[in-house]
């Protein structure tokens, strides 16, 4: 996925070689959708969208074919055009209707030569016909039409259509196929022999293992039609081949920008694309009212769908004005120990904090083997620390037996920020044995140097844990006070990424 020169030219000599050879080549993820249109108003599935995909550098263009009544095989999405049903007319009944930069409706064998020895494969998706038996009529002629221009290593095949897909493998062994349907598992498709998985990217959110399992089965994954940063920016982190997208400027720069180009790769994440309590496979809990150390006023819950929920994709951690065991308030304290932990990489937390005068909600680190001794001996990592009497400022710390808030040493970070309450942000670390720095949407705010003279200033060539919590009350979180009207005081938490090199 990285767009140098060097993995272009690999990718364009893939090409040459063999369809599954580049796709295993691809420098970019791209796939325009009926072709590049949307950004210059352009007719979908037409030869002038085609080539503005191919003049952008999509790594696809994907287009729609169906076949008219003498059998022409032609571009449209729709089986009608212009209010015509396609499989019960004639080509020639059809040219009369332009498309609105004056094309006529193109035929296949127009398209796949305008994309002929173009960078940008020919994505070929044949729609469900009539009847099966049409369908693969249409499947045959367009793998006849490919072969007799000799374009099988620019052309893929894609399809709703299961039985039609079989019918191409059939014809030609080597095409690389995709299902669009999301009704198949990794092993099914594989054992049809079928390529990659094409699905709508909520199948892949309700099936995160298809991702890993395609990939350990050496399947293609594309995920159609992803329009949204924040979509696109998941199936990137998860390294999909393809992304179908109306957007491809968008993509482009979500790549661009991607962790991904940095050589970071995904090793644990937690979209919470589901419902009920927090995964037990990746959360455990701190639980009780101790006051942690800070003089806090709120009990710790362990699995309490009132202090820690999923819902419509975001983790909810609430503080609650709630009695327990003689402490006034409840919370919940989510902690990755033995079930993530890392020594160095890059962590994004997206969320939105909690408002009010008396919380104190925080993203941040413990050592998991406290190697050093008790803290702040084998340090702790802040990547965000908010309270509430200081409502447009977030922080960054660390702490370590030299740098440590008790004895006013400690190192911290803060920026300015207006929408910590009604907007979501990333909050995120990169830590190395160099330094760690301390990002604000993706933005470097503060950074620790490791001075490479001692544990006592330099802890971190340890493992850490994630936490997640909201405090109430506490040395600082309290000092002015916990408001009696803001509860129940929300976190809520769109995603969490962690990455290594």
């Amino acid at each position: 996925m990285k767009f140098c020169l060097f993995s272009k030219i690999l990718f364009v000599l893939a090409l040459v070689v063999s369809t599954n050879a580049a796709f295993a080549k691809s420098p970019n993820s791209v796939v325009a959708h009926r072709g590049a249109w949307k950004a210059k108003k352009i007719p979908e599935n037409s030869i002038a969208s085609l080539k503005y995909a191919i003049y952008i550098k999509c790594i696809g263009s994907e287009f729609d074919v169906h076949m008219t009544a003498d059998d022409v095989l032609v571009v449209n999405h729709d089986p009608t055009y212009h209010g015509l049903s396609i499989e019960k007319v004639t080509y020639k009944e059809l040219l009369p209707f332009k498309l609105s930069n004056g094309e006529n409706i193109p035929t296949l064998k127009e398209y796949l030569k305008a994309g002929k020895d173009s960078y940008t494969r020919l994505v070929c998706e044949i729609k469900p016909a009539s009847s099966v038996e049409r369908g693969r009529v249409v499947a045959q002629k367009a793998v006849e039409l490919v072969k007799a221009m000799k374009m099988e290593k620019y052309v893929d095949y894609i399809s709703f259509d299961y039985e039609m897909l079989l019918k191409i493998r059939s014809l030609d062994t080597k095409a690389h196929l995709q299902y669009l349907n999301g009704t198949k598992s990794p092993t099914e498709l594989k054992t049809d022999k079928i390529n990659g998985a094409d699905y709508h990217f909520s199948v892949f959110k309700k099936n995160p293992d298809w991702i890993a399992d395609s990939k350990k089965l050496g399947l293609s994954l594309n995920a159609w039609t992803v329009n949204d940063a924040k979509e696109l920016d998941l199936l990137i982190a998860n390294d999909f081949d393809f992304i179908t997208t109306n957007e491809p400027e968008l993509a482009f720069e979500r790549i661009k920008n991607a962790p991904t180009q940095k050589d970071w790769k995904l090793v644990w994440s937690d979209e919470f694309n589901y419902k009920g309590l927090p995964d037990d496979k990746k959360w455990g809990y701190d639980v009780g009212g101790s006051g942690w150390g800070n003089n806090e006023l709120q009990f710790y819950t362990e699995k309490d769908t009132s202090t820690a929920f999923v819902s419509n994709g975001l983790l909810t951690i609430s503080a609650n004005k709630t009695t327990k065991e003689n402490k006034d308030y409840t919370s919940a304290r989510l902690v990755t120990k033995t079930k993530g932990e890392w020594l160095n990489g890059k962590i994004e937390v997206r969320a939105k904090l909690p408002k009010g005068k008396g919380t104190w909600p925080a993203i941040w680190m413990l050592p998991t083997d406290w190697s050093y001794g008790g803290w702040p001996e084998s340090g702790e990592i802040d990547i965000m620390e908010h309270v509430g009497y200081e409502p447009d400022t977030v922080y960054g710390t660390v702490h370590t037996k030299a740098f440590n808030h008790s004895i006013g040493t400690h190192k911290t970070g803060s920026f300015f920020m207006p929408t910590p309450y009604t907007e979501f942000h990333d909050y995120g670390i990169e830590w190395d044995q160099e330094k760690i720095d301390f990002l604000y949407d993706g933005k470097k705010y503060f950074s620790f140097k490791n001075t490479k003279k001692n544990f006592q200033e330099w802890p971190y060539d340890k493992r850490f844990h994630l936490i997640m919590n909201i405090a109430v009350g506490g040395n600082w979180g309290g000092k002015y006070g916990v408001a009696p009207d803001i509860f129940p005081a929300r976190m809520e938490i769109d995603y969490v990424r962690v990455f290594q090199k």
